[in-house]
């Protein structure tokens, strides 16, 4: 599998569309029921209404499908601006756990993260997509720095990957849901060492 723009996209509003919006809808009723280890391209056909055979073309595989789903959701967190910095963890590390809170969207990076493990083209259609979704996050960072609330060397990647990073351990290491005393935390140590000078360049 190879990096393309979104499937449709050429296409807005047409058969293409509609096509991929059917496709990925039911990719992600399939995940809220069973997860990604029972999704296949048959229960995709039978819940979508598109023949198997035009799934497979389009995205050969299960793989290719949530990959696409991923793309489509790499936004759906909004990136907070309320003027202070230490506001805009808190209320980003918030939208963080309320996303991971529907289980169709833990199942959607469940299964995104094992398929990257096998397939080394997934893998970096992956790590493009959340290093996208991190550097527009940073800016969030940058008007701290540029408010004068922190250092101006502060590496704006290596906070929200210290906000990030407790989620990702708690949810798919550890297995264990994520609570407000997380949400708290890495909000605050984030904070606290950004602050600090801890992520200077």
């Amino acid at each position: 599998m190879t990096e393309r723009p979104p499937h449709g996209s050429a296409r807005p509003g047409g058969r293409t569309a509609r096509t991929r919006a059917a496709v990925l809808a039911a990719a992600l009723d399939e995940l809220d029921v069973a997860g990604f280890n029972a999704l296949t391209l048959d229960k995709l056909a039978a819940r979508s209404g598109v023949h198997v055979s035009t799934i497979r073309r389009r995205w050969r595989t299960v793989e290719g499908v949530v990959v696409d789903l991923l793309a489509q959701h790499s936004s759906t967190i909004p990136t907070p601006d309320s003027g202070d910095f230490r506001q805009d963890l808190h209320q980003l590390a918030q939208a963080i756990a309320d996303f991971h809170a529907a289980p169709r969207n833990y199942n959607l990076i469940e299964g995104i993260v094992a398929a990257a493990a096998h397939d080394a083209d997934v893998a970096g259609i992956v790590r493009g997509a959340f290093t996208a979704r991190t550097e527009h996050v940073t800016q969030l960072v940058s008007r701290a720095v540029d408010r004068g609330e922190l250092p101006p060397e502060t590496s704006a990647t290596e906070v929200i990957a210290a906000l990030s990073a407790p989620f990702y351990y708690r949810l798919l290491i550890l297995r264990a849901p994520v609570d407000e005393r997380l949400v708290h935390t890495s909000a605050e140590a984030a904070y606290h060492a950004a602050h600090a000078g801890v992520f200077g360049r």
